[in-house]
């Protein structure tokens, strides 16, 4: 039978040195807030239930907890006396009886399930604690863990460290696990006797050794443990979650020409045998199938490029962009929620918005669906085999049929019927105090559409 567990996440820090609007523990990690990072991490780990210890923007930061599934319970920290405190604030949680606890903090989002797993699997053969730990070539500042004959015997600050203990390079991270059905006792026990006046978690090993129980240390890389407390140092686990990313997309048969230049979103999907030249953005929500090209200088986001497609460079793909096989987005083109079918070319200086394209269809260049009428957006639909002569803008609602052919330098307002010709060149006719009836117009319209979504 497995062992049930209750993950604790302390996030009701205020976050002061971040200097924002915004509570730390939601500021993004490749498009993910960080807690989310970390519930990903706790949720892999096999735990099911989780307590948020929060303080500012409590509701929001509960719901960028609520991720894999886990059940989410915050508990609101009124008062900041230490970590040891911290976790006692979901003390209705841990009575629920739970076999661990695990207890991980909001602003450390490069944390993997590995060492979760650890600590759990230790006390899993019998050890009252573990705590995570860490080895540095520059120990400086953190907590010593003191081993000997394989338990941890003393979490020792540096400022009351010895010379000897100084030397010491395996480090405390902050994140344990506790063996559920002694955490409270273990937990009540904490004192404050200290210059601050706070509970300190730390003090729980040497609590658990004078109650006659073990405590162990279990070993995470220290890249996983990195803290956020200020900007400099989101944009360090940015850059190290990054570079973790990218390894392991390349890993799995990923062309990258040049890797640091390429930037990931959390969930981004690359197939194999992809390659991406350098200088590439993936927003959130992208997917790209094996065997498409995803060329220099392109920006990607909520886009879906299937097998052998091919983007840029220079070309930016925005929400609902679907390409299908073998079509072509070229330099200096934006496509934005359109189909783009399979085989279709949409080479150079185009904007392609609210449309659907035919398979083998060819777009020329400087070609725009003109989707915008100032109100309301309007869809294109252009069908297969046709061809959109260069400098062509097609004022939707319009289609074009099946195997069409619109001449360059045309203005598209009606429909254009299969294998017809359209050419849509016309002398400019103003009319005078117009536009503020058209809007009056389209006003209207977009009210009546609202009227009927009711």
């Amino acid at each position: 039978m497995s062992r049930t567990c209750l993950a604790i996440i302390l996030a009701a820090g205020d976050s002061t040195r971040m200097k924002s609007s915004m509570s730390k523990v939601l500021h993004p990690v490749a498009g993910l807030p960080m807690i989310a990072h970390v519930m990903k991490a706790v949720a892999a780990s096999g735990v099911t239930d989780t307590a948020i210890v929060v303080g500012r923007d409590a509701d929001a930061v509960t719901k960028a907890a609520s991720q894999g599934g886990l059940n989410v319970t915050p508990f609101l920290q009124k008062e900041r006396l230490g970590t040891g405190h911290a976790v006692l604030t979901a003390r209705e949680a841990i009575e629920r009886g739970y076999d661990d606890i695990l207890v991980a903090y909001g602003d450390a989002p490069l944390i993997t399930e590995a060492p979760l797993k650890a600590a759990r699997a230790a006390l899993a053969e019998g050890n009252d604690l573990a705590v995570i730990g860490f080895h540095t070539a520059s120990p400086t500042g953190y907590g010593r863990l003191l081993v000997e004959g394989g338990e941890l015997v003393a979490i020792r600050e540096e400022k009351d460290a010895s010379e000897d203990e100084r030397r010491i390079t395996r480090c405390n991270s902050g994140l344990m696990a506790i063996d559920g059905r002694k955490a409270l006792d273990l937990l009540s026990r904490i004192g404050n006797s200290n210059a601050k006046g706070e509970y300190y978690l730390t003090d729980l090993v040497e609590i658990a050794r004078s109650l006659g129980g073990r405590a162990v240390a279990v070993d995470a890389p220290e890249s996983e443990l990195a803290g956020c407390n200020n900007r400099a140092e989101l944009a360090i686990i940015e850059r190290l979650w990054q570079e973790r990313r990218r390894h392991d997309i390349m890993v799995s048969g990923v062309t990258m020409i040049a890797p640091e230049t390429v930037f990931l979103a959390h969930d981004t999907v690359i197939g194999q045998d992809v390659v991406i030249e350098p200088n590439v953005v993936f927003g959130p929500g992208v997917t790209v199938e094996s065997g498409a090209i995803i060329h220099a200088f392109s920006h990607l986001e909520g886009a879906y490029v299937a097998s052998g497609a091919t983007v840029g460079p220079f070309a930016r793909l925005r929400p609902g962009a679907n390409l299908a096989e073998g079509s072509k987005v070229g330099n200096f083109c934006e496509v934005k929620k359109a189909e783009i079918g399979k085989g279709a070319k949409i080479n150079h200086l185009t904007y392609i918005g609210d449309a659907f394209i035919g398979a083998e269809t060819n777009i020329g260049a400087g070609t725009i669906t003109c989707n915008y009428d100032g109100v309301n957006k309007h869809e294109t639909h252009i069908g297969a085999h046709a061809f959109i002569g260069s400098n062509t803008a097609l004022v939707a609602p319009v289609s074009v049929g099946d195997g069409a052919i619109v001449g360059s330098g045309s203005v598209i307002t009606q429909d254009v019927p299969a294998d017809a010709l359209a050419l849509g060149r016309a002398r400019q006719e103003v009319k005078p105090e117009r536009a503020p009836v058209m809007r009056e117009r389209n006003l209207a319209l977009k009210a009546a559409k609202k009227g009927n979504k009711r």
